[in-house]
């Protein structure tokens, strides 16, 4: 059973969805901040406010339904769909947000009860603080003694905001005033927004209750739905009383001016304490909730587990609960309703942001796993996620580039920690849209010099006694594909084979190398190479270059078995793929990486692609420090200064560090040139004539000449790829 499955209380899409929503829909904002909001930016501008705050809640809402109807959402409520969709690293990124969203939002309501409690005992407002601990406070120990007891009491909570708006709605005029149908004043229209949002988050509340529904998938989008209707429609008709009952400047003044206009005004004072008692409750029930998940899904370091404990029948949180109150009692102490409703908006859009996010993306790449039977387009919650962001800029750009920092800092956090999960998520498929788009892409372009890269396939015993021949063609992957592969006996079994897969991946991701890994059972090891060049890969992406260890067979003096191998590397080079065959110095192997030799016969095919290559190198954090030397062979001393001043050229319009070396031969011979000039080298490369018929003498000559040497990389470039174009400039 998964951790976070929990004994279902029985709540339905009333009493677990609807009613926690718009009772926190219905909260603190519309009592104490609903005039402010009209006499800042007038009627119009208000409804705008109402009208943009409630589309981004209600895509959102649309967004969550999908989700919620698509697979059982357990404890954790946005969290817990964020995880199951875009994978454990980006839920917790923005689960923990999430949870101090909720935590503060306690101290937004218990300081909104308190502020309105001065209101109206004037006296008491030097205590205002106080109260509003004490309520922080109450408000936390009814969650930790019933939960269940505090689910209850929000329906008599319901009645008293019902009375609340009937008396409001039956109440008069405070003044004569004029209808101002937009006022712009010192507070900006997105400053104005900022404060109003969090009144219509409320779809938080049900959402966060996920895990105590009876059955999640039916009532999440019934209630959450509902209540974002009902709330929009309040919220419309509000302003209307309040700008024609009292002037702007009262309205801003005055925080509890719906109690002046009402028809009997303690009817507001109990809708107002009822409200803000029902929002912090909420908030505290939800907020644990949270936590607990994120700590059941290892998202918090172990020391933390204790978090992640449940209690009673219904497995409540009261831990958590125990944490989040003491969070709550901090932020009371800033005492600044006005300071703290922006925090939340911010941490909300975000939230929501990335549900709409989740459920585009679900929805975009219309996997078979996604089958909701709410089912909404993609545009829908792409535009609520745009509207999000969108809006977080226009509230204030510095602090969405803040919560952008906290949330990329936490999933890049939590990405290096490697978290386990049992659950798959959308992630995959977003790749494989991706891959698919990109493939298809390719295949219809025609293929450009100047966007070549090396997908590599690189042959191996084990990586292990192979490690400097993986490891050099991890140093030449730039941007490209790199793929390991191995050939085992035809003895051994498919479950063998996929272990073996299992341990090379392991051991290429400790060792930080970022391959794929591909085992074919042959008995026929030089016969199957080929055939596995010709069909490896999937449409344009072939891997273009082979990496090869040299043969060994000739130090055996397995005359056979070295023609064999050169029997391979010949049919490699008939299907066109550059080849690199290293012949490791096995006492320095790749030595310390700070010379590189590259004897050097022109700008054709194999002089091209080592120039190339070894530039590919320098970009390899290994090799950065090292210093390539190019190297030429001229007979003639009076070839001298002019070879020299066309390599300094050449090497100017190849925009690369590299250092010539010109060597007159006079009467030595090469392989004395070569021996005496390199024996300090960590890498030489050498070129390889074309395999033909007479490949297995020519090599194995190589390899005899070559003995006593650091590492040497032969080089046999593809025929007709123009490798010169990818390093010269153009002019």
């Amino acid at each position: 059973m998964n951790v976070n499955e929990q004994k279902s209380s029985g709540l339905s899409a009333f009493g677990g969805v609807y009613t926690p929503s718009i009772l926190t829909i219905l909260g603190v904002i519309m009592y104490l901040r609903f005039g402010w909001v009209v006499g800042n930016v007038g009627l119009l501008g208000t409804f705008v406010i109402v009208t943009l705050s409630n589309v981004i809640t209600f895509l959102t809402a649309l967004s969550v339904c999908a989700i919620a109807t698509d697979r059982v959402v357990r404890a954790g409520g946005a969290y817990y769909m964020i995880s199951r969709s875009l994978g454990i690293e980006t839920g917790g990124a923005v689960g923990i947000p999430l949870y101090i969203a909720q935590a503060l939002s306690v101290a937004l309501y218990t300081l909104g009860f308190a502020e309105s409690v001065t209101q109206i005992v004037p006296a008491w407002a030097d205590y205002q603080l106080y109260i509003a601990l004490a309520i922080t406070i109450g408000v936390g120990v009814l969650a930790l003694t019933s939960a269940e007891i505090a689910i209850k009491a929000q329906y008599f909570i319901m009645g008293a905001i019902a009375l609340s708006l009937v008396s409001f709605f039956l109440g008069q005029p405070v003044e004569e005033t004029q209808m101002e149908l937009w006022r712009s004043t010192d507070q900006s229209f997105w400053q104005v927004f900022a404060v109003f949002f969090p009144a219509v988050t409320g779809i938080m509340a049900g959402v966060n209750m996920s895990g105590d529904l009876k059955d999640p998938s039916k009532a999440l989008p019934i209630g959450t739905l509902a209540a974002v209707g009902t709330g929009y429609v309040i919220y419309m008709i509000i302003p209307i009383f309040l700008g024609f009952r009292a002037d702007a400047q009262t309205l801003i003044d005055e925080p509890f001016i719906m109690a002046r206009m009402s028809f009997w005004g303690g009817a507001i004072a109990l809708g107002v304490w009822g409200a803000t008692l029902s929002s912090a409750i909420g908030s505290i029930l939800g907020a644990p909730r949270v936590l607990q998940a994120l700590v059941r899904d290892n998202i918090f370091p172990k020391s933390l587990s204790f978090l992640g404990q449940g209690a009673g029948k219904n497995d409540e949180p009261r831990l958590g609960t125990a944490v989040t109150l003491g969070i709550a009692v901090a932020a009371v102490c800033l005492g600044d309703l006005n300071l703290i409703a922006p925090i939340l908006t911010m941490f909300f859009l975000t939230t929501y942001l990335v549900l709409n996010a989740s459920a585009g993306i679900e929805s975009f790449l219309d996997s078979p796993s996604f089958r909701p039977t709410f089912k909404i387009h993609w545009s829908l919650s792409v535009t609520g996620a745009l509207g999000c962001l969108g809006v977080m800029f226009l509230i204030n750009a510095i602090a969405t580039m803040v919560a952008a920092i906290i949330v990329l800092g936490i999933y890049l956090y939590l990405q290096r920690q490697e978290l386990q999960v049992t659950w798959g998520d959308s992630r995959r498929g977003m790749w494989m849209a991706l891959l698919r788009t990109g493939i298809y892409q390719v295949e219809e372009e025609i293929a450009d010099p100047k966007n070549w890269r090396p997908h590599i396939l690189t042959f191996f015993h084990s990586p292990q006694k192979n490690w400097s021949l993986v490891k050099l063609a991890d140093s030449f992957n730039h941007k490209g594909f790199l793929t390991v592969a191995s050939v085992i006996p035809e003895r051994r079994d498919y479950q063998s084979k996929q272990n073996l897969e299992n341990t090379v991946k392991e051991y290429l991701a400790k060792n930080e190398v970022q391959g794929l890994v591909k085992i074919v059972r042959s008995d026929d090891t030089f016969g199957i190479v080929p055939k596995l060049v010709e069909s490896y890969g999937i449409g344009a992406l072939t891997p273009n270059t082979i990496i090869l260890g040299s043969s060994t067979a000739w130090l055996r003096d397995d005359w056979q078995g070295h023609q064999d191998y050169c029997q391979m590397v010949s049919q490699i080079h008939q299907l066109n793929r550059n080849i690199l065959i290293l012949k490791p110095n096995p006492t320095n192997q790749l030595g310390k990486h700070r010379r590189i030799d590259v004897w050097w016969g022109g700008m054709q095919a194999n002089g091209s692609l080592m120039i190339l290559l070894t530039y590919l190198l320098k970009n390899d954090w290994h090799w950065s420090r090292a210093n390539i030397y190019l190297k030429l062979v001229v007979s003639n001393p009076n070839a001298l200064e002019p070879t020299k001043n066309n390599i300094r050229e050449l090497i100017k319009k190849l925009n690369i560090e590299l250092i010539p070396e010109i060597i007159v031969s006079e009467e030595s011979s090469f392989d004395d040139i070569l021996q005496e000039n390199s024996r300090g080298a960590d890498l030489i490369f050498l070129g390889l004539a074309p395999a033909d018929e007479n490949f297995a003498e020519y090599y194995h000559s190589w390899l005899k000449r070559t003995e006593n040497l650091p590492t040497v990389a032969f080089v046999m470039a593809a025929n007709d790829f123009p490798f010169e174009e990818v390093l010269q400039k153009e002019g």
